[in-house]
């Protein structure tokens, strides 16, 4: 009961970063099961939530990894610190690339195509690995683990 009182802001910051990743999770694969059988309005519907929440998330992730950096920078090793800035490298392009995307496609008036779905498919693989990179080695550092 107390659990959550006691944490650090690091852990809380990676639990609530967590829990963003279920939902995109979860929003994603609403996504593709809506426009998979047909329910463009559903597909839209989710993908607006998922755009907003992946727009937020990405954002408060890297200000807060940046400000984490300077703020304990004495504290974080420097394989972590390295870790950090080589992901947010990393991700840079391929963040462009989805938060175009998903601006492009949550639009009313921009219909789902074969082509939003063949793309959607491979940015969700992507942010797949992604999120798993984090939360097994960045995260985890993070949590003082």
């Amino acid at each position: 009961m107390f659990g959550s009182l006691f944490k650090s802001k690091n852990q809380k910051l990676v639990h609530k970063w967590e829990e963003e990743h279920k939902e995109i999770v979860a929003l994603a694969t609403k996504v593709l099961e809506a426009y998979e059988a047909n329910d463009e309005k559903a597909a839209k519907q989710a993908l607006k939530k998922l755009d907003s929440l992946a727009v937020d998330h990405v954002m408060d992730e890297d200000l807060k990894l940046f400000k984490l950096m300077k703020e304990e920078a004495e504290k974080i090793d420097k394989e972590t610190q390295r870790m950090v800035e080589d992901f947010v490298a990393s991700f840079g392009q391929t963040k462009v690339t989805l938060m175009k995307f998903l601006a492009k496609y949550s639009k009313p008036d921009v219909p789902l195509d074969k082509e939003f779905h063949t793309t959607f498919k491979e940015l969700v693989d992507i942010l797949a690995q992604r999120i798993s990179l984090e939360e097994s080695n960045l995260y985890s550092k993070l949590n003082g683990e």
